[in-house]
């Protein structure tokens, strides 16, 4: 298949051809309709409304057909050039005037995604939440104790061993000494913080105990709303941008006793790694970027800055630095977790989602943020039915052969599948059809370009740091000249795509996946299943590794001998099934074990 890397450098080659033809000649005057002739109770009709838009010739259409990659004979050129004024260009009034009308962030599509299809029952039929047990002494280092998971601090925390306010003294002073390093935090938010953990502190020794994120410092991806606090989107025409309100998700783990100690770093307008301070780096490899686009959770949270972090994933951003930074990375099913108050990318494919140090992290956040909300309308109820200690043998994980032979699976990808035999899990052989996946792509670049409309008209994109051909820039203006017939197309071969997911779920219970195949992240991420990515060992590169194409005037560090780096797995569940996938997530984290190892240097 083209994979999307390719798409992205391939489509915008021949754009300019068209505004080249645009220029050419004069079209025909386009007949403007007379409605004062109309016999009483005509219907109105197509192509009868005045005459508005650029002139249009058949020399354009020739050009434009190249990009659609459909063929006109020359009378059906004519005939299109001399309609086009009456028949087409007027619905392009909304912005090209003269009655413009102005879209706010707020304004969704009337259209709203639904993963689950008809008829197919989605998710667990009770609420149940049921932790692991046991715990340790708390540590004497605090590099030790940043380092905890957090469902090991919750209980030191609880049981008054450990307070807020030290724990939230610690991450700041790792963050004032390691983040120049990785350059992970774009917001420091050391004064609310130290409010914030001096209030948890109050309220436990006074009996009065939220749960197992009371009182634990986190970091959200810049693209979080937080009240009276930058939220930059990680981009030069946002960096001074600041909300009045709290996000759905800040304001859930508000409530839920979490401090907020950083607004984390991201690729400008979610994509890869690079933003207006710089490029945020791998902890685990100093001479690579820590991949995006929540590349600030993870590499704050791997390097111990944090507690946990919540990212944001479209397609890929919260599996691929979970992958470069060895973490453990929770994508929820789409529209479990209310995106109120997130930046928006891509209304029917944005999800929000923790990175953290353990599977069993990931569930006691997604506990906190899961449920809908009004400002989101694909936001819905679900229930969230885990239990930590619940057996899984048994359990029937589907994998593709020809996937786990071939790159990037790995020997780590392999070996997984060795370690779920010794599990008693049932490895299962599933097919999935040879369809063009990366089809499915104009509805991401459609709906990317239409939430930055105005920055690519006003050409504010000019101020982005990125302008080679895969950044947003040039990818937002091409877009303009997808098809809209095509991305209708586009959105039918979605729901089919769904159709064989529900398919393959009928025979397994969850998927073992080689994390960065370019295909299960663009069909899970658009059929909307939850996706949890853990450490699963180890492999060594001999290349610094990068989200952007390849650019050879400036290659890329080579290292002798190779580096070793952390490598993972990822599991990808039923919709709503979260507390299946993590069952897997916590036994598979146990035979592995990996997880406790740190990045040299923090």
């Amino acid at each position: 298949m083209n994979t999307r890397r390719q798409f992205l450098i391939q489509a915008p080659i021949t754009l300019l051809a068209v505004a080249g033809a645009c220029s050419k000649g004069q079209a025909p005057g386009a007949r403007a309709s007379d409605a004062g002739t109309a016999a009483p109770g005509a219907p109105p009709t197509f192509g009868t409304a005045a005459g508005s838009g650029p002139p249009v010739t058949a020399a354009t259409f020739a050009e434009a057909e190249k990009l659609a990659q459909v063929t006109m004979s020359p009378a059906h050129r004519q005939q299109a050039a001399g309609s086009w004024r009456s028949s087409l260009a007027p619905y392009l009034e909304r912005r090209t005037g003269p009655r413009t009308l102005a879209l706010a962030d707020g304004d969704a599509p009337a259209l709203v995604w639904n993963p689950t299809l008809p008829g197919i029952a989605a998710g667990s039929a009770r609420d149940r939440f049921v932790r692991s047990t046991g715990g340790a002494p708390l540590p004497a280092s605090d590099d030790d104790i940043a380092f905890a998971p957090v469902t090991q601090l919750s209980r030191w925390i609880a049981s008054r061993r450990l307070s807020s306010s030290r724990l939230t003294t610690i991450y700041l002073d790792r963050i004032q000494r390691l983040n120049p390093k990785i350059n992970a935090v774009i917001t420091l938010t050391k004064d609310h913080a130290l409010a914030r953990a001096a209030l948890a502190d109050r309220e436990i020794a006074a009996g009065r105990y939220r749960g197992p994120l009371h009182g634990i410092p986190y970091g959200v991806k810049d693209l979080l709303d937080t009240a009276g606090i930058a939220t930059t989107w990680g981009a030069e025409p946002y960096r001074n941008r600041v909300p009045a309100e709290d996000s759905a998700v800040v304001k859930r783990l508000d409530e839920a006793g979490a401090v907020l100690i950083a607004k984390l770093a991201l690729g400008a307008l979610a994509l890869n790694d690079i933003w207006f301070g710089g490029q945020t780096m791998n902890p685990w490899l100093l001479e690579e970027g820590a991949s995006g686009s929540s590349c600030g959770p993870g590499a704050a949270t791997a390097a111990g800055l944090v507690a946990f972090a919540i990212g944001s994933e479209t397609d890929g951003s919260i599996v691929s630095p979970s992958m470069r930074c060895g973490l453990t990375g929770l994508r929820p099913t789409f529209g479990r977790v209310p995106r109120t108050g997130a930046m928006t990318l891509c209304w029917t494919l944005d999800k929000l989602g923790p990175m953290a140090r353990s599977v069993e992290d990931t569930m006691l956040v997604l506990r906190a943020i899961t449920g809908p909300d009004a400002g989101d309308p694909s936001s819905v109820p679900s229930r969230l039915d885990f239990d930590a200690g619940a057996p899984v043998a048994g359990l029937k994980v589907g994998y593709i052969e020809s996937w786990m032979k071939a790159s990037p699976a790995t020997d780590v990808d392999r070996a997984a599948l060795e370690t779920i035999r010794s599990l008693k899990l049932v490895p299962t052989p599933v097919s999935l059809p040879d369809w063009p996946y990366s089809s499915l792509m104009p509805v991401l670049f459609a709906e990317a370009a239409a939430s930055f409309e105005e920055m690519t008209l006003t050409h504010r994109d000019d101020m982005l740091k990125m302008q080679v051909d895969d950044a947003w820039p040039n990818l937002f203006r091409a877009a303009r000249f997808l098809s809209a017939v095509d991305l209708v197309q586009a959105d039918r071969l979605r729901r089919r795509v769904a159709g064989e997911m529900a398919r393959i779920f009928r025979e397994v219970d969850l998927l073992l996946v080689p994390s960065l195949r370019d295909e299960q992240l663009t069909i899970t991420n658009f059929t909307g299943h939850p996706s949890l990515t853990l450490r699963a060992g180890f492999v060594q590169v001999s290349e610094a590794r990068s989200d952007w194409a390849p650019d050879p005037a400036h290659p890329l560090p080579r290292f002798s001998p190779p580096r070793r780096v952390p490598h993972g797995v990822t599991l990808i569940g039923r919709l709503f099934d979260e507390g299946t996938v993590a069952r897997a997530g916590l036994a598979l984290e146990r035979a592995f074990g990996v997880v406790g190892e740190r990045p040299p240097g923090f």
